[in-house]
């Protein structure tokens, strides 16, 4: 297993060695209080469409809207090479920093930050995922509402030659291809109205343990995986509606060594919009 999802423990003793990101609400960051040290980089202004929020309206609770390819957007709903590299600048980070991200619910918001950044060039081995989140954080370790002082920075994205995104024609492809397994990251109501056909549902809060907000053990999570088919010897394809919540998944699964993880950023949106066959029910 790799250091990609980190314990409050790791973080507390590197403080002076990382850069944290929080990406919850300036109003959370400023008001309630943040991890020492850390920078607000809120979950919205690295979405492309600012009616994003809309489908953050609970704990993890449904995407509802659709991929942009306009407002100085890419595909789906990355924000657009330039504007996640001002908001990093801004933020005083550089490309050679390592990352810990965190939010409020679990993790989904800030392993979508990291998924952002990784698909931007920034190296893959310098990104981390707090494992829990500022609530768990706090039981345990101090907390400020103090500035954190830094300069900006040059930041500028070095996109990779190749990332783990696909598109809509190889999700397509996926679905008959026996080696490989597409998942849903949705919750139940949602997959039974309409899925990806053939999709296997793995709602990504399953990963999840409620009391701890952080990771469930390795083994609850693997006995998980392999009871849906989802095992390391397979391509695993992911989406769920505008991909938030498969950046968490994806985020776990590199976290246990899968080697060879698809990204549908356009997701379920894009599938509808497209007109393609949804299948219904369990």
């Amino acid at each position: 297993m790799s250091d990609i999802v980190v314990s409050a423990e790791w973080v507390a003793d590197r403080l002076d060695e990382v850069r944290i990101v929080d990406v919850r609400d300036a109003w959370e960051f400023d008001g309630i209080g943040h991890v020492p040290g850390a920078v607000n980089v809120p979950f919205d202004s690295f979405r492309a469409d600012a009616h994003a929020a809309e489908d953050e309206a609970s704990d993890g609770g449904s995407d509802a809207d659709g991929p942009s390819g306009d407002a100085g957007g890419d595909q789906g709903m990355l924000p657009g090479a330039d504007v996640f590299a001002d908001l990093l600048r801004e933020a005083g980070i550089t490309p050679d920093d390592r990352i810990v991200a965190y939010d409020d619910t679990h993790g989904v918001f800030a392993a979508r930050f990291l998924v952002t950044a990784e698909l931007y060039g920034h190296p893959r081995d310098r990104l981390h995922l707090l494992d829990g989140d500022f609530s768990a954080w706090r039981l345990d370790h101090e907390t400020t509402s103090d500035v954190t002082e830094f300069e900006p920075s040059d930041y500028a994205v070095d996109p990779p030659a190749e990332t783990p995104l696909v598109d809509i024609e190889a999700v397509a492809a996926a679905i008959e291809a026996d080696d490989t397994v597409v998942v849903d990251t949705r919750e139940a109501w949602e997959y039974e109205e309409g899925h990806i056909p053939g999709a296997v549902r793995l709602d990504w809060r399953e990963l999840v343990d409620d009391e701890t907000r952080g990771l469930k053990p390795r083994e609850e999570i693997e006995a998980i995986l392999d009871e849906r088919g989802l095992t390391p010897d397979r391509r695993v394809v992911l989406y769920c509606n505008t991909a938030r919540r498969i950046s968490h998944t994806y985020t776990v699964l590199r976290h246990l060594g899968y080697p060879d993880l698809a990204f549908y950023e356009g997701s379920l949106t894009e599938w509808e919009a497209a007109g393609r066959e949804l299948e219904t029910g369990e």
